[in-house]
């Protein structure tokens, strides 16, 4: 099985707030095969998904009081979260919640980058982060979509350390990533038109299949699939509206 890149500033875990988990998990774990961990009550009732006894993600309720929609985050992995904190507020960003200790698990802190978008910084202590990327079920990019595109660029890289390689700088197409060619974890993309955030790409075996199944458990095809040169994309939402996406890369 393929072990995640577990580096610092890199996606170190994702997590979902729904406001309903129960529908959310039974949703998953068909469409994936996730297994739902008992809720951990010291932590708000969050809870772990696992893909054969590996940690893929975790989840939380959402029950309105923060007048936040359901939704996929990441985490980027950091050595040191105070840090990440002052460095937020010195290049455009805020600070939305923390920094604080999370038991013996790591220290977290919630931040806003220039566009808009809220995301987490980890600094794990036993906790590393998940245990599978790139297999079916498990997942494989995380893009960032932008309408501050160039503060966007400077913020991962001096706040998080980003080693950003441009892939393509034209006027109709601008996207930056975490590393290079192969080795690349993660994207920014240059995006006006959609809403800044985080975007999660789970890998799958068959998109189209994959499709077909999100809408027989109650989700909704947002972008039918398509082939790019990045292999074939798709997005859809499950039952409570959270978007996300597909590929399956078919070389």
């Amino acid at each position: 099985m393929p072990s995640p890149t577990l580096i610092v500033g890199a996606p170190c875990w994702i997590d979902l707030y729904s406001s309903d988990t129960e529908k959310a998990s039974a949703f998953y774990g068909e469409l994936f095969g996730w297994t739902a961990q008992p809720a951990q009550e010291e932590f708000g009732g969050y809870f772990v998904y696992t893909k054969d006894g590996k940690a893929v993600a975790g989840c939380m309720h959402n029950d309105g009081s923060m007048g936040l929609p359901d939704a996929w985050g990441i985490h980027l992995m950091t050595d040191d979260v105070d840090r990440a904190a002052e460095a937020t507020a010195k290049h455009g960003g805020s600070v939305e919640m923390g920094p604080m200790d999370v038991a013996e698990n790591g220290r977290s802190v919630m931040i806003k980058d220039p566009g808009g978008s809220v995301l987490g910084a980890w600094q794990p202590n036993q906790q590393k982060g998940f245990e599978l990327t790139g297999e079916a079920g498990a997942p494989a990019w995380f893009e960032l979509h932008t309408g501050e595109y160039d503060k966007t660029v400077d913020f991962y890289r001096e706040v998080f350390g980003w080693d950003t390689h441009p892939m393509s700088d034209t006027p109709e197409f601008r996207y930056t990533t975490l590393g290079e060619g192969d080795n690349a974890l993660a994207g920014i993309m240059d995006d006006a038109d959609e809403p800044s955030g985080w975007n999660v790409y789970f890998d799958v075996a068959d998109v189209d299949a994959a499709l077909e199944r999100v809408t027989e458990l109650g989700g909704k095809i947002v972008r039918p699939a398509e082939e790019t040169p990045y292999g074939r994309l798709a997005t859809a939402a499950d039952p409570t509206g959270t978007v996300f996406r597909l590929v399956a890369d078919n070389s």
